[in-house]
């Protein structure tokens, strides 16, 4: 069984202001961002595996309740049935709630994932739509 694996990579605010409160509860942002070259947690895709996650590493013990990644593949199920998923497994190296965009980042990685599995349905899924609904 081949894996497949995503890096999920830390993100650093250079500068970051809020524009004020959107029409969906989310603030409206100017932002300048880069991403960490060598801080990510790892996201790693069994093929064919029943569907559900894992985590492990250093800052597994820390995540309370569900993650983004669970709600991401389980919000992707929802919206295609058809999508081929598996086991995911998370290495969580980021500290959770560190304001490095760890969740957002691991859930953003999911997705790529089922992308990359699921190269001939791919294209009926509105993956951005989808990210977007993450929060």
């Amino acid at each position: 069984m081949t894996l497949l694996v995503e890096s999920a990579r830390a993100k650093v605010n250079l500068t970051l202001e809020i524009l004020g409160r959107r029409p969906d509860g989310y603030h409206a942002l100017a932002s300048l961002v880069v991403f960490a070259s060598d801080a990510a947690d790892t996201m790693t895709l069994a093929p064919n595996d029943p569907a559900h996650v894992v985590t492990t590493g250093p800052f597994a013990p820390t995540i309370a309740g569900e993650n983004l990644v669970t709600l991401a593949l389980a919000k992707a199920i929802a919206l295609e049935p058809r999508l081929a998923t598996g086991s995911v497994t998370l290495e969580k190296n980021l500290p959770v709630a560190a304001g490095i965009g760890g969740g957002s980042a691991d859930a953003a990685a999911v997705l790529r994932l089922l992308k990359a599995n699921n190269p001939t349905i791919a294209a009926s899924v509105d993956w951005h739509a989808l990210a977007a609904s993450l929060g």
